[in-house]
């Protein structure tokens, strides 16, 4: 599998993947999303490709602000990273996020943060065979202030 940077005209094959990941977003909106997150520098997508077809991604950026469990600031985060099932299992996703880490570093990170929903079972035993280690769990409110 070959892994590479998503360049900025590429927004609309890393969009489609992204939705597979995340399939309560919209499109178009996804599409807008990594067409102006491909320019940012604090920034990358890279693309896992099979017989020259995108299959899985990975996204990653810095963080300034507090990212649990860190140590300082800043701190790589994996945004998302997903792999097309009958693709799984081989390697990719590893790959996918060793270019996140690499990137990360050249930024000047020591650490790298990333979550997953509490019943997310698969990302959870990810992480863990990854190299990350849990760092807190929250539950996440909201109020709805027009009511």
């Amino acid at each position: 599998m070959k892994i590479e940077q998503a360049k900025q005209d590429q927004w609309k094959e890393a969009a489609a993947l992204a939705l597979q990941l995340w399939p309560d977003h919209q499109a178009k909106p996804l599409e807008e999303e990594f067409r102006v997150l491909l320019q940012d520098p604090d920034a990358a997508v890279f693309l896992a490709y099979r017989e020259e077809r995108p299959v899985g991604f990975a996204q990653c950026g810095i963080r300034r602000d507090y990212v649990e469990g860190s140590s300082g600031s800043p701190v790589g985060y994996l945004e998302g990273i997903y792999m097309e099932p009958p693709c799984r299992g081989q390697g990719g996703s590893k790959a996918l996020l060793a270019a996140c880490e690499g990137w990360c570093r050249e930024k000047g990170c020591r650490e790298m943060g990333s979550d997953c929903a509490l019943e997310n079972k698969e990302s959870r035993g990810f992480h863990l065979h990854s190299g990350f280690l849990e760092a807190g769990r929250i539950i996440c409110f909201i109020k709805d202030l027009e009511r």
